[in-house]
């Protein structure tokens, strides 16, 4: 990654999104940042504790949003800039505290960064963001190219402490995690002192105590700091218009969908027909701006990922001017013109141009599609989303999958959100169940547990991962033992919080910027909850099976199981294998073993593969990451693994 401290005022530079985001709240004297790992939006906490000693911030990888919220208000009340970072889900987990800082107000310039995932390229939803800015009353700005991307963070850091409002800055994975070229601005020199006022009256949004109460001041309040930000918008140097001064077609559009419009408008050749007014400024609207753009043309696309929220909000306030700018025929997600979920790309707005515009437009030819299906299909082999090489959940899942199938009870798996939900898939054998939100197995399984009243007899198990454990598993957990389920809690402990880079979790020895801390230690914490412990190596298939199957046959209670093993891409293990497998095709029976190739077609490491021309299995050795389970589950012995020194 980029160093984002250096780099001369005026300097351009490459850079990603989340990149420039990070740059922005530097340039805007961010002081202190938290937030927690999800894609797409990890890269700019990592970028921050990068140069966090260098640049004078404090930086942490908090338990999950809400305290990473809580955590960036503090440093505000105390008088200092700061700023929570999530992806769409975590402003879920954090809008409890939302709510509440949204009417309380805030004091030095606070920012809420979230980046969406239209199109759930690392996600299982594509859940919007933008909905809570409008719920929560606070204002929203969204940049549409990467410059903006920096330059926007500085100005919400400024209408934040200008209005006293929290102000959300909503980014896409697409913005977040492409690259473009940026103008450096001038990094600030004065360093602040942090004091937290507390002595004038509740009624003093400078000295008094911080709350959301009394609602019938704070609330009245809330909604002057946001007609305070909408007269702000008006002049936003981030709301711009291109095109003809009475267009045929308006296109209101912003975010990454900015740059998909302009794609589509120059492809087509259409800048004299069609104008393109880009907001950045998306909630309140500028009203005054749109009423003078609505005016000047009698058709308007809206273009926006995901949900309609944009178009919704413009055709209220059409239907508020309809006297003054009379009818307006309206295209976008709501009449089908763009599509109503997934990603869109500058095909999309092509297509979108043409049907409005009576264009006659191909894309790709349908000759050339065919073509290349063909040639996938025939040159590639298919592949399913599998767990690494050398994998511990991969371990953990087949005896999992085993020990249920052997307790012969229909049990089963409740999980979340990890690298483990692919336990969902093939690469899990399909153990998986359910799968919602991070924590939410350990929940729905405290649930199941009290469900022998009505005759439930099945075995419940729950799975979560070490970071997880500390993000949302912890109540649910208390709920079960409190409660007295009977459920088994799997925690996948692979040492670090893997599906998204490694940042550190309280369970581990560094913080963020690499210090030094207390590690807190999971086992212990169960066993002080009131659950019994059992940790074992899911890499020992004959322990794990005994433990597991010694769980699953206690019926009272709450059994916590740790399958402890670092991830094979983990720093700590990458490149260093325990074992040196090898693979004896003489020995190797194949398809006429009785297992009829178990470990290429039931097992499935990607270290593993069939040898068509012996007809017998070989191991991968550029990818085979040395765990050696593989030499567990062969029945003829074939693989053998030695220890490496």
């Amino acid at each position: 990654m980029t160093s984002i401290i250096d780099g001369r005022t005026g300097e351009c530079r490459l850079l990603m999104g989340n990149e420039a985001i990070a740059r922005g709240a530097l340039e805007a004297g961010v002081n202190v940042a938290a937030g927690y790992p999800g894609t797409p939006s990890s890269e700019i906490i990592e970028s921050l504790a990068a140069v966090a000693g260098e640049a004078n911030v404090y930086v942490e990888w908090s338990a999950n949003e809400k305290v990473a919220m809580e955590v960036a208000a503090a440093a505000s009340f105390a008088g200092l800039r700061g700023m929570c970072v999530m992806k769409q889900n975590g402003v879920n987990v954090a809008s409890d505290f939302l709510l509440h800082l949204a009417a309380s107000g805030i004091r030095g310039g606070m920012v809420l960064v979230s980046c969406d995932d239209p199109g759930a390229l690392s996600s299982i939803n594509e859940g919007e963001s933008r909905h809570f800015a409008r719920m929560v009353e606070i204002p929203l700005l969204e940049p549409g190219d990467f410059q903006e991307a920096k330059d926007m963070l500085r100005w919400a850091f400024d209408l934040s402490e200008q209005t006293g409002s929290l102000v959300m800055v909503r980014s896409v994975t697409r913005l977040s995690h492409a690259s473009g070229i940026v103008t450096l601005g001038k990094l600030p020199d004065a360093d602040k002192q942090a004091r937290f006022r507390h002595g004038g009256d509740i009624l003093d949004p400078e000295t008094g105590a911080l709350t959301s109460a009394p609602v019938w001041y704070k609330h009245p309040l809330q909604q002057e700091k946001l007609q305070k930000a909408k007269a702000f918008f008006e002049d936003s140097p981030f709301n711009t218009y291109t095109g003809p001064e009475n267009p045929e077609l308006l296109i209101i559009t912003g975010s990454a969908c900015n740059l998909y419009s302009r794609e589509a408008v120059s492809h087509l050749g259409l800048s004299k027909r069609v104008g393109l007014l880009k907001l950045g400024t998306t909630w309140p609207l500028p009203e005054k701006l749109l009423k003078s753009r609505l005016a000047a043309t009698d058709k308007i696309l809206v273009v926006e990922e995901v949900i309609p929220f944009l178009e919704e909000n413009v055709k209220i306030l059409a239907a508020e001017l309809a006297a003054e700018i009379g009818p307006k025929l309206f295209f976008g997600k709501r009449d089908g013109t763009i599509p109503q979920a997934g990603e869109l790309t500058p095909d999309h707005v092509i297509s979108a141009l043409s049907t409005i515009l009576n264009l006659e437009y191909e894309g790709v030819p349908a000759s050339y599609s065919d073509k290349a299906a063909l040639y996938a299909l025939a040159g590639a082999p298919g592949r399913d989303l599998t767990f690494c090489p050398g994998c511990p959940h991969r371990a953990a899942y087949w005896s999992l999958h085993n020990v249920l199938a052997m307790d012969n009870r229909e049990g089963f798996v409740c999980g979340d959100i990890g690298c483990y939900s692919l336990g969902m898939r093939e690469t899990g054998y399909h153990t998986l169940k359910t799968m919602h939100a991070m924590g939410s197995g350990t929940g729905i399984a405290s649930g199941f547990g009290k469900l022998d009243l009505f005759g439930f007899d099945q075995p419940v198990v729950a799975v979560s991962g070490d970071s997880t454990f500390f993000h949302a598993v912890l109540p649910g957990l208390v709920n079960a033992v409190h409660h007295k389920a009977d459920i088994t809690l799997i925690i996948f402990d692979n040492s670090g919080t893997a599906m998204t880079g490694f940042q550190p979790h309280p369970g581990l020895t560094v913080d963020a910027m690499g210090r030094s801390a207390p590690p807190l230690d999971i086992g212990a914490i169960c066993r002080a909850i009131g659950a019994s412990v059992t940790e074992c190596d899911p890499f020992d298939l004959a322990s794990t099976k005994d433990v597991l199957l010694q769980a699953l046959e206690t019926e009272s209670g709450v059994r916590v199981v740790i399958l402890k093993q670092a991830c094979a891409l983990s720093p700590e293990r990458k490149g260093k294998p325990y074992f040196e497998v090898q693979l004896d095709q003489a020995v190797c029976m194949g398809e006429a073993c009785g297992c009829n190739k178990l470990c290429t077609r039931v097992f499935k490491c990607p270290g593993l593969n069939w040898d068509e021309k012996t007809g017998a299995a070989r191991i991968d050795e550029v990818i085979c990451a040395g765990c050696g389970v593989c030499a567990s589950i062969c029945p003829s012995g074939a693989i053998t693994k030695k220890e490496v020194a």
